[in-house]
């Protein structure tokens, strides 16, 4: 009955705001609670920039997690996920969202350059903030995740910065994110991910090791642009290497669900919010 209400209270707001999806979940984002400093540049480049958002009541050293937005390595803003910012606030996280340059400007690796960056930033500057660079999780939504996984599963990114994800993330969350999703298809994301003989080793499943940050995966049964087997398969390899997963594939839910349900009005269902605070607090 309460995701009932609250969607047809979204819909009441969508008709008369002509608001896009994401703009509605802002649109329902409390300014209260936390402060959010914005545009703050981890980079020399136009899209090198980040938003932090500070929990106000918490005290002491918090933890810190890094948020990377989808949108097919095409598209997105930081601007657009506020609702993201302030749910991982609310949890007493110190959260980040990057902007990082995406397609046609760039292709595949350098978006993962860019996210690498700022993570480096983050581990640097992130105590001025409140946050504690020794509890630092990564965590994405579609595209987003895949970025999130490649910067935990496959050293280069972050040692290209100084860093050793084996050493310095305590985890990383993936919300419905493309982690096996060979053969590549789409036109546009071939293009994006360069000449076929390069595609093996863009995956992220084919950097599991030992070693590997536990992980949190999550998906939906109904998603069709991100199939769920690839959580299914990456947590299943994850258990072979005796990496630590927690993996929750949620009857119903779409590729998008996911991602909203960080936002207010969907909170209670699916608990995707409260899974994230258990599994950072646990680790």
């Amino acid at each position: 009955m309460r995701n009932l209400v609250a969607l047809t209270a979204v819909a009441i707001l969508a008709a008369l705001t002509a608001c896009t999806p994401l703009g509605l979940l802002n649109a329902t984002t409390p300014s209260a609670g936390y402060r959010r400093e914005a545009g703050i540049a981890y980079g020399p480049l136009v899209r090198q920039k980040l938003d932090v958002y500070v929990p106000e009541a918490a005290g002491g050293p918090m933890p810190v997690v890094v948020f990377f937005y989808g949108g097919g390595w095409q598209e997105g803003s930081r601007e657009d996920y506020r609702f993201a910012g302030e749910a991982l606030a609310s949890r007493g996280f110190v959260a980040i969202v990057p902007d990082y340059r995406v397609y046609p400007e760039v292709r595949y690796p350098d978006f993962l350059r860019d996210a690498a960056a700022a993570v480096r930033w983050v581990h640097d500057r992130v105590g001025d903030y409140g946050g504690d660079p020794a509890r630092l999780f990564v965590m994405g939504h579609s595209a987003g995740a895949y970025n999130a996984a490649m910067l935990a599963l496959d050293g280069r990114w972050l040692a290209g910065v100084g860093l050793d994800p084996q050493r310095m993330l305590r985890g990383w969350i993936g919300l419905s994110g493309p982690y096996d999703f060979l053969p590549i298809k789409t036109p546009v994301i071939q293009t994006i991910f360069g000449p076929r003989e390069q595609w093996p080793g863009t995956q992220p499943i084919a950097y599991v090791s030992s070693g590997a940050p536990p992980a949190l995966l999550m998906t939906g049964d109904a998603d069709t642009r991100v199939l769920p087997r690839n959580s299914e398969r990456l947590a299943a390899r994850m258990r072979e290497a005796g990496v630590g997963v927690t993996e929750h594939v949620y009857p119903g839910l779409g590729h998008g669900r996911t991602v909203a349900a960080l936002a207010r009005p969907f909170r209670a269902d699916p608990p995707i919010l409260e899974e994230i605070g258990r599994f950072v607090a646990s680790h």
